[in-house]
């Protein structure tokens, strides 16, 4: 296996085991090892789903099972124990934040328009009486 993926040990998925949600909807699970393994490399990358590589088998499963359960808690378990090992390497933060804006969020209703910041004042001396 190539050392540009991740891989959870056996030993770490051992730890884990435990923690995995059982209820499988009467549906024999695809391989867990490999699956969450994927799901880490995704969150890790920043990637998109669709991106995810072959080697963790069809995408589908991969998001399928990244939202069920995060639905029910699993992967703060999940992260909380591979945070636990001590090792550096496992110390890993995530951040799904994504800031999207419409695309007219630049401008009000009908387009580009000036904007006077201030208004212009014209002040009038009074006439001089002669």
């Amino acid at each position: 296996m190539s050392d540009r993926y991740f891989w959870l040990s056996e030993e770490q998925f051992l730890r884990l085991r435990p923690l995995l949600p059982t209820n499988t909807r009467d549906k024999a699970r695809v391989d867990d090892r490999r699956v969450i393994s994927g799901i880490i490399h995704v969150l890790k990358s920043g990637g998109r789903w669709v991106d995810a590589p072959d080697v963790y088998g069809p995408r589908k499963p991969l998001y399928n099972r990244f939202v069920r359960w995060s639905e029910k808690g699993a992967w703060t378990r999940i992260f909380d124990t591979l945070s636990q090992t001590g090792d550096p390497a496992l110390e890993v933060m995530i951040d799904r934040t994504a800031v999207r804006a419409h695309r007219v969020a630049h401008g009000d209703k009908g387009g580009l328009k000036p904007m006077p910041w201030a208004e212009l004042v014209v002040v009038r001396k009074p006439k001089s009486t002669p």
